[in-house]
Order: C-alpha cells, then sequence, then structure tokens
C-alpha cells in the first residue's frame, strides 16, 4: 500500500491576510510545524482550509505554498469539493501540473446525488488525471453515503484508492474491510473516532485538530501502531474533550480559534476567523 494513504495526514487550514487574501506566509509556516512534527502528508483546501470559500486560482495558490513547503518530505493531496463534476475534473486536471500527489475528493456538492450519479462523479473525477485519489464520505455533512457496497462496485477505477470515512460510525470500518478487504486505505476522518477506527484497522488519520496539537495527534498515531495502548489511551483521553470539537457545528470556527490558543497562533488575528459565510462573525457598527 502507498505510503501516501497511511500515517497523520492534516487537514489544514488556510490562512488570510487583512483584505482576505490567501496569507502565504502564515499559511506556509503552518504547514512547515505540521511537517517538524511527524505528520505523514499535507491535505490542503478541505472543510477546514476554506474549501466552499476559495476559487479555483486560490485552491492552486494553497497549494503551491504547500508543495514549496513540504520540499518533498511529504505528499500533498488537493482537496476536490465542487458543485459540479465538470469544475471538479477541472480542478483535477489544474492540481496535476502544479505538483498535487494525489487528492481527497468529495461527492458533489448542493445537489444530493444517488447511487448511480454519485459512482460517476468519482469516476469522471478520477479519469480527469493520472493522479492517485481518496474518496471523502461524510454523510453527515454532505448528504450522500458512500456504502461498502458502493465501494465495491467502483473498485475497478484503480485510481480511486483510499476512502477518508467520517459516517460517524466506527462500525463502519469492519463492514468496509469485510466488504472490499484491502482493496483500498481506510483513514478515519473523525477526530473522536481516531484511536478506535486504527484499532479496527484503519490506516491512518485524517485530522483537524492537528493543526494546533501536531505533536500530540503524531504521538498517539505512532503510540498505537507500536502496540502502546495504554500511553496512546492516556493523551487520547486528555485530548478528547478538544477531538470532540472536530465534529461540532461549527468546526471551521472554532478550528481557528483553537489555534488562536496554541504556539501555532499568528501574532495578530484576522477576522473574520473564517470566510463569510462559514461563520456568523460579523464587523462591529460602532
Amino acid at each position: 500500500m502507498a505510503h501516501i494513504w497511511q500515517g497523520v495526514l492534516p487537514a489544514v487550514t488556510t490562512k488570510f491576510n487583512a483584505d482576505f487574501s490567501i496569507d502565504r506566509a502564515w499559511t506556509g509556516k503552518n504547514i512547515e510545524a505540521q511537517i517538524d512534527a511527524g505528520v505523514d502528508g499535507i491535505i490542503v483546501c478541505g472543510s477546514l482550509g476554506e474549501a466552499s470559500t476559495l476559487s479555483l486560482d486560490e485552491k492552486l495558490q494553497v497549494l503551491d505554498v504547500a508543495v514549496e513547503a513540504s520540499r518533498g518530505r511529504v505528499p500533498v493531496l488537493l482537496t476536490i469539493a465542487e458543485n459540479s463534476t465538470l469544475d471538479g475534473c477541472r480542478q483535477a486536471e489544474a492540481g496535476a501540473k502544479r505538483g498535487a500527489a494525489g487528492y481527497m475528493v468529495l461527492p458533489g456538492l448542493r445537489y444530493l446525488s444517488d447511487r448511480r450519479e454519485t459512482l460517476n462523479h468519482f469516476r469522471m473525477v478520477a479519469d480527469a488525471s493520472p493522479l492517485p485519489l481518496m474518496i471523502y464520505n461524510n454523510p453527515l455533512a454532505y448528504g450522500v453515503d458512500m456504502t461498502p457496497e458502493m465501494f465495491a462496485e467502483i473498485a475497478d477505477e484503480k485510481k480511486i484508492v483510499a476512502i477518508k470515512e467520517s459516517c460517524g460510525d466506527v462500525r463502519r470500518v469492519t463492514d468496509l474491510i469485510n466488504e472490499v478487504g484491502d482493496r483500498y486505505a481506510i483513514l478515519c476522518g473523525v477526530d473522536n473516532l481516531a484511536m478506535e477506527a486504527i484499532l479496527m484497522g484503519a490506516h491512518g488519520w485524517v485530522a483537524g485538530l492537528v493543526c494546533a496539537f501536531p505533536h500530540e495527534t503524531v504521538a498517539i498515531y505512532k503510540l498505537l501502531k507500536a502496540g502502546r495502548l495504554e500511553e496512546a489511551r492516556a493523551i487520547y483521553r486528555w485530548f478528547a474533550p478538544l477531538l470532540a470539537l472536530d465534529v461540532s457545528r461549527s468546526s471551521c470556527r472554532t478550528s481557528s480559534w483553537r489555534k488562536r490558543l496554541s504556539a501555532l497562533a499568528r501574532s495578530r488575528c484576522v477576522r473574520p476567523v473564517c470566510r463569510s459565510p462559514a461563520t456568523s462573525a460579523r464587523p462591529s457598527r460602532r
């Protein structure tokens, strides 16, 4: 199984200047901090990375920053989260030319696709680029569930190699393994289910809280892989109240506030914490 699809993969936040342009320096600094802490890859422009508010040009800017910051030390994955399949294909084509090592792909947004439409979307995006991709399954957030049976149906698509599973039920890891065996790498996408998922056979952790606590997140994963369960459990239990914020309705906003309390915070805070409408923050009228 390729190294790219295992370990701790942070879905990093995107930093902005006061005029809401991409803050390339601080975005790069955050990515450097993640790599220095020992993460196994970087995912840019995910939900925490403002996927829904960035233009294609801005997403490619963030990708450029990540590729430059990684300097080949870890793979950089670009998130494809578009309303239309055609836009997803265009982004896949563009990302391949800018140094992405692969993609994390969501179903088409806004419109709730059926089984046939969902599978067709992922097939078309896979066909648009030579790079491998991971399907992000989060039915609670996006209304479309890629079931184990659907993953079995699309198993002939060789460039679809991994699953970020965020259905919220740790039993899904076992269901996937029983249905498709080792056809895909499985990564947990819910911070407060990560330890349980890894113990049940998940290969990695697409993490959010890692943005503020990279060393702790990496330590949990490494301890689990080394069989040092008591040590991993101690950190995980300490971490649990914060990890629960990953599944809050305001996860983007709370992630930014958490980072402001951590050593990775920038010297000044830009309002809004996330681009509107991802936040309810409003300018003062006084």
